[in-house]
């Protein structure tokens, strides 16, 4: 089996079922050695009776791939830490981390509760960070050793980051940080050999599925814009050498579009050079404002 991942090692967060599932699949089939990881959790990051990353492994190997399932919570250092020890004790290796996991707990601001708003910024940001960390410093032990690593990291953000989404604060919020994060790794782990991309995918999936059933539906016939599978290959390209160069971006997917999004960016400008009163800076606001593009918010999103 070769292919554009062809001898990489690559995790996959959130991988047992929807875009993680499509992405570990994907890296499989393109000659990567995957890790699997999910913690078998609700859509609300309960617990459930059991772990799909077995499953998920069992298709892998069924095609001729290699792949290892991982249980543990990346939200935390110690399940974080594993997660990169697995890649490392069964591979020998780690070359892409592809960060995925995540739930919902929808509410309308004023209805939003403070447990639900730590559990999802714990699961979408802090489940990003804790494996972003672990394996930029694996990365740079790499590189102090005189072994610079060929390395990718690829995060998950999505069009509630990007633009916002009513009745999903905490998870428009956790999504923006994510980009955030992004900008600040690609930064900062460039002297390791390390590129860092996201992506703001739209799919079916268990989030979006039942919020969305109308647009997520799978059509009797024709091509499925809505199936996760039409993501993964922007993924794959971006954990593979065949990105050289690219890192500090944020793109978006879905179907058959790739966007690259070019993030906040300076619109029309007014300077007096001088203090202005309170009066002068809204008669100046109010001017370009009108110059201004109108900002999209989205009413919902995956």
């Amino acid at each position: 089996m070769t292919g554009i991942a062809d001898g990489w090692v690559v995790i996959v967060t959130g991988a047992g079922r929807g875009l993680g599932r499509a992405h570990a699949l994907a890296y499989a089939a393109e000659g990567a050695k995957v890790v699997v990881n999910d913690l078998g959790v609700g859509l609300d990051g309960a617990p459930g009776p059991d772990s799909p990353a077995g499953r998920v492994v069992d298709e892998i190997r069924a095609a001729g791939g290699a792949a290892v399932a991982h249980g543990g919570d990346i939200a935390t250092s110690a399940g974080a830490a594993s997660l990169v020890a697995a890649a490392l004790e069964t591979y020998g290796r780690l070359d892409t981390l592809v960060n995925n996991a995540g739930f919902l707990r929808d509410r309308m601001l004023v209805n939003l509760e403070e447990d639900d708003w730590d559990a999802v910024l714990r699961v979408h940001l802090k489940g990003h960070f804790l494996p972003l960390r672990h394996a930029a410093a694996h990365w740079r032990a790499e590189t102090k050793a005189g072994r610079t690593p060929r390395a990718r990291i690829v995060n998950t953000s999505s069009g509630a980051g990007l633009l916002g989404s009513v009745g999903q604060g905490n998870y428009s919020a956790a999504k923006a940080g994510i980009v955030g994060l992004t900008l600040v790794a690609a930064a900062e782990l460039a002297r390791y050999g390390v590129q860092v991309n996201a992506i703001a995918p739209a799919a079916r999936t268990r989030m979006t599925e039942r919020a969305f059933a109308g647009t997520m539906a799978a059509p009797d016939a024709g091509f499925d814009a809505m199936a996760p599978e039409n993501v993964s290959p922007l993924v794959v390209w971006l954990g593979s050498a065949a990105s050289a160069g690219v890192t500090g971006r944020v793109f978006e997917a879905e179907g058959g579009r790739i966007t690259v999004m070019e993030g906040w960016r300076p619109g029309p400008t007014a300077d007096k050079g001088a203090r202005r009163t309170p009066a002068e800076a809204g008669e100046t606001a109010r001017k370009l404002l009108a110059e201004a593009e109108v900002p999209g918010v989205v009413y919902g999103a995956g």
